[in-house]
């Protein structure tokens, strides 16, 4: 299947600077419910997680939301309402904890003016990134040879999930990965590219000029999402880090069943991108990825830039 770069039908482009919006009041039974309901919520990804590490147990696919992201299962599960939100009743002061939120008379609320000097810049960094990302089209192609690169030439022992089986021997995965040619855009599935599969790839992505390649096609870019989202927390609105975390895990799925692992025995059947068949399948579904990670970017575009404007 040829390459293909799509033209956005419908340009996502970063907000212009947002007006002030007027605080919403929720009495304390609204915001109980709320912060109940995400607990609940990310209970179902947060608990087999923590009850695999109790246990010593690692996990191929979904540990790498908790161990790469470095964002813990326990900050996943706290609840936070998001900027131009009060919370009323005398419980909302055990927010008061974290020195991002201040005492109104009304109640308490996030204080947008309370970011240091060095989180600002950053926070300008994360929303450049997520304008460049979303103004350049999205290109499909690629159909998750990174991870194939990732073990290309390497021993058994090197290989690193090697608790489970390759789906092919080492000869006839190299033949593979020779016989199509590397897309990859994004740095942080490059720089895990063995030494002898960096020169098959198109691009050679560097950190320094990572805004220059990230495009919202890329599996990992979308998956980033969630690392953008939980970087701007306490700010960030626990209904958007929580939509993000699902869309990550989604795409962790798609990403190892499309790997040359054969993780069958933990219920993920493989996306052939060896075949033809497969290689539409993996399109179809980073097509639908891709829609559904636009609004979740508009809407960290438009959370940094009221951050920035504060």
């Amino acid at each position: 299947m040829p390459h293909s770069t799509a033209p956005n039908p419908h340009p996502v482009g970063a907000p212009a600077a947002p007006k002030a919006s007027p605080v919403q009041l929720l009495p304390e039974a609204v915001w109980r419910a709320q912060q109940r309901a995400h607990q609940e919520r990310v209970a179902l990804w947060a608990d087999p997680h923590l009850a695999r590490a109790s246990r010593g147990e690692k996990h191929p696919v979904y540990d790498f939301l908790f161990t790469y992201y470095s964002f813990r299962a326990s900050w996943l599960r706290q609840w936070h309402p998001g900027p131009d939100v009060t919370l009323a009743g005398e419980a909302a002061r055990e927010f008061l904890r974290w020195p991002e939120y201040r005492e109104t008379p009304a109640g308490v609320r996030l204080n947008l003016s309370s970011l240091p000097a060095k989180r600002r810049t950053s926070l300008i960094w994360i929303r450049d990134l997520l304008a460049a990302t979303a103004t350049r089209a999205p290109a499909f192609g690629c159909f998750g040879l990174h991870e194939w690169a990732m073990v290309y030439r390497q021993t058994p022992d090197e290989v690193r999930h090697n608790a489970y089986p390759l789906r092919f021997p080492p000869e006839e995965l190299a033949r593979i990965v020779e016989s199509q040619p590397l897309r990859c855009t994004h740095f942080d599935a490059f720089r895990f590219f063995t030494t002898p599969a960096r020169p098959l790839n198109k691009y050679q992505p560097e950190r320094a000029t990572l805004s220059e390649h990230e495009q919202r096609g890329c599996l990992h870019a979308n998956m980033d999402l969630y690392k953008w989202a939980s970087k701007l927390s306490p700010f960030t609105p626990s209904d958007l880090l929580a939509d993000c975390f699902a869309l990550a895990r989604d795409l962790r799925e798609l990403d190892m069943r499309a790997s040359p692992y054969d993780l069958a025995s933990l219920g993920f059947a493989p996306i052939p991108i060896e075949t033809p068949e497969g290689r539409m399948e993996y399109e179809r579904q980073q097509r639908a990825f891709t829609a559904r990670g636009e609004p979740l970017r508009a809407r960290l575009l438009s959370l940094c830039e009221t951050l920035i404007s504060a």
